[in-house]
């Protein structure tokens, strides 16, 4: 199973993979497993979040970040100050 992958795009790629059209997802502070059953791509607008893998290390994620969950992955999420994001499914 690949790992969660974050980096920082620049306008244009936003753009270009129609990250304003997707769904958005809002969540309060709160912790709470989770499993993907298929892969997750999120762009963050608001808040801050640690995800753990089980049997993974853990990582942090802010404003600006483009964040992809590998499918099949298990975690928990500890969100620290509250979470808006765009979302893409598959």
């Amino acid at each position: 199973m690949s790992e969660i992958h974050i980096e920082r795009p620049d306008r244009s790629k936003l753009d270009a993979m129609g990250v304003d059209s997707w769904p958005i997802w809002e969540k309060e502070v709160s912790t709470f497993p989770w499993s993907y059953g298929e892969s997750e791509t999120c762009y963050i607008l608001e808040g801050k979040a640690r995800v753990t893998p089980e049997n993974g290390e853990s990582v942090e994620f802010g404003p600006g970040d483009l964040v992809v969950f590998p499918s099949g992955m298990s975690c928990t999420w500890e969100i620290s100050s509250p979470i808006k994001k765009h979302y893409r499914m598959g």
